[in-house]
């Protein structure tokens, strides 16, 4: 699939192709919408250690990181926190493949359960509030209303694994309801609000990053906002259906990129963003309503392609008639891509 991989050399980020084998993971680059024949480059798993997840950079919370035995990382990006979680389960399983014992030792590690001795709320909430070192706070968007200062459960659950605080995500779940019971944190917004209510004490808190939660003492939300926004707030706040990597033609250009898309309902949104930037901010997007999806036959190169495409390819015509090309990386995918766009249309 398609992640996000940090330059050794010069410090920016290309998205590439990787293929995970038994002891390597191979990634390639893609060129006018085609996968080259040759590997770009590999990592040897072979006394790698990995981590996951990692924190190391702000503006980038689904990262992986692999240190080879050779000390050389590599920083891999993924477009949400269950495909992060997949990524790091195939890949810790192809590292240590060959050595049976300590694969049921991750498994025994994964399925036990033993919260720290002594352990300290008052501590953790400390190191939540470091400037430096502490959970990152962010605005975000619920319901068409604006949140100052506030993290997602998935954000605060990543948070406590990194710092050692937890072992697993059942684990730190279990910590971030308790610092809910004792009022450190308290939810924001409908999803999480709505969990609070259920007779399940282990479905309070939502290891989402959809959910929303603030320090108890911080102000309230705000609703009414008039700050620089690219695109319209409303188009923004709609729930996300389906998020993933595409390969998606230009407009002008006609040239082939790959983009992060993230579908979204009430309102029906598709939105587009370049993973190899640091903020996130869309760089395309439109409404779904009129729309008409469909799949390209692989049989040539359909008019209103350009290059020597994969396949797998589809087209959304808005009610503008504004033409879109988009490549799945299977026909797998482009049906699920199609099955989930069509009932927003």
């Amino acid at each position: 699939g398609f992640l996000p991989l940090q330059g050794h050399v010069v410090r920016n980020w290309k998205v590439r192709w990787f293929v995970l084998l038994q002891d390597k993971l191979l990634y390639y680059k893609i060129e006018g919408g085609k996968k080259e024949p040759s590997p770009k480059g590999r990592i040897l798993l072979d006394g790698c250690t990995i981590t996951c997840p990692c924190l190391e950079y702000e503006n980038r919370p689904l990262l992986i990181k692999l240190k080879t035995k050779t000390n050389t990382d590599y920083f891999l990006e993924c477009c949400s926190r269950e495909e992060r979680d997949s990524w790091a389960l195939d890949i810790t399983g192809a590292i240590h493949a060959g050595h049976p014992v300590q694969v049921q030792e991750l498994h025994r590690m994964k399925n036990s359960f033993k919260l720290l001795e002594n352990i300290s709320l008052h501590n953790i909430v400390e190191r939540m509030y470091d400037s430096s070192t502490g959970i990152k706070l962010t605005r975000n968007l619920d319901q068409g209303n604006r949140y100052k200062e506030t993290f997602t459960g998935s954000a605060l659950v990543d948070w406590l694994i990194s710092n050692s605080f937890a072992v697993s995500r059942f684990e730190a779940v279990t910590l971030a309801s308790m610092l809910m019971d004792e009022n450190f944190i308290r939810p924001v917004g409908v999803r999480s609000t709505e969990a609070t209510r259920s007779s399940d004490p282990y479905e309070k808190f939502l290891d989402d990053s959809t959910a929303l939660y603030m320090f108890a003492e911080s102000s309230k939300k705000n609703t009414t906002s008039k700050e620089e926004v690219h695109f319209n707030i409303s188009e923004l706040s709609g729930t996300i259906v389906k998020q993933g990597f595409l390969v998606k033609q230009g407009h002008k250009r006609k040239n082939w990129k790959v983009r992060k898309f993230v579908l979204r309902a009430d309102p029906a949104f598709l939105h587009y963003y370049d993973p190899t930037k640091e903020d996130n901010k869309p760089v395309g997007g439109f409404s779904l309503r009129g729309c008409l999806v469909s799949a390209l036959e692989d049989n040539g190169v359909p008019a209103g392609v350009k290059g020597n495409v994969q396949g797998n390819l589809f087209k959304i015509i808005t009610k503008n008639d504004v033409h879109y090309y988009i490549q799945a990386s299977s026909k797998a995918e482009r049906v699920q891509w199609i099955e989930a766009i069509k009932p927003l249309t």
